[in-house]
């Protein structure tokens, strides 16, 4: 991929992954529920589904908290010609930030390395983005010039309100909406939340895992809309990017659903306004080279 100014042709999905389970386990798929994604999800069968959706290039994100993942989706980054950069993981309540950031872009594929994202939606301490030893570490991630994918639910925005201002140099892009509860139409307290934090500046949002929070055998694009209209006017569309959340949205849509649903709720903004969700946006804040 080479670098240029003009993404007026480009369509970025700026939030996938891929698993094989044959090399590691995805112990967060249970249930009868989840029994659908209980399977490999490869870059190939990605990549095939983004050309016949004419996407450009993608961003492929970490799904499980172990050091070996990043690495190896850096090497897949470093042969494809769709995965533009990589959100990994790192402990980053480890004092040796730095130096493991350092490794992983020392290694194959190292310079698609864009971000860094943890499960703090996982944590049971609401306050755990505020600990002394993750704002150390997410202090390590800005100076390295990476981002912060902000994976949290809504109870956790208000220590992500925290974080983002007390690190006022390290961008963080929340995915997912913070997952606002779609299925059951509620609003508040999610919407004030994600409006205090949109009104810190080094704050983005991803449009992203919408479909998952809607109900997955029901939901319109209608249902929707209350939740990205939240978010485009508190972002505005120069902070906010789309993601499909491949493969986990085929539990409610297929591939070329989302990226539909996603355009029709964009359908109002200007042509230059819909350039910066479905790619600006996503090539500025990561820094993406296509």
């Amino acid at each position: 991929m080479t670098g240029t100014d003009d993404t007026d042709a480009w369509t970025v999905d700026a939030h996938h992954h891929v698993w094989d389970l044959s090399v590691r386990d995805q112990d967060w798929i249970t249930g009868p529920e989840l029994a659908p994604l209980r399977r490999d999800f490869t870059l190939h069968e990605l990549e095939s589904e983004a050309r016949l959706a004419s996407v450009t290039a993608t961003v492929l994100v970490q799904t499980i908290t172990v050091p070996e993942e990043t690495p190896e989706f850096l090497a897949l980054a470093a042969d494809s010609d769709v995965v533009a950069g990589v959100v990994g993981w790192t402990d980053l309540t480890s004092p040796a930030v730095a130096d493991a950031l350092a490794k992983l872009r020392e290694g194959p594929g190292g310079e698609h390395l864009v971000g860094i994202r943890h499960q703090v939606q996982g944590e049971a301490d609401p306050h755990w983005l505020t600990r002394p030893d993750v704002l150390r570490g997410l202090a390590a991630v800005a100076d390295a010039g990476l981002v912060y994918d902000l994976l949290v639910k809504p109870h956790q925005l208000p220590a992500a309100v925290e974080a983002a201002a007390r690190l006022p140099h390290l961008t963080f892009v929340v995915d997912h909406l913070a997952k606002p509860p779609i299925a059951s139409g509620e609003l508040e307290p999610w919407a004030g939340e994600i409006r205090r934090l949109a009104a810190l500046p080094n704050t983005v949002c991803k449009l992203s895992g919408m479909v998952t929070e809607a109900d997955w055998h029901s939901w319109r694009v209608a249902d929707l809309v209350p939740y990205a209209d939240t978010v485009l006017d508190a972002f505005g569309p120069d902070r906010l990017m789309y993601g499909s959340d491949w493969p986990v949205c085929r539990l409610a849509s297929d591939y070329a659903g989302v990226l539909g649903a996603a355009e029709a709720l964009m359908s109002g903004l200007s042509a230059a306004e819909q350039r910066e969700v479905f790619a600006g946006t996503a090539v500025r804040v990561y820094g993406l080279r296509i």
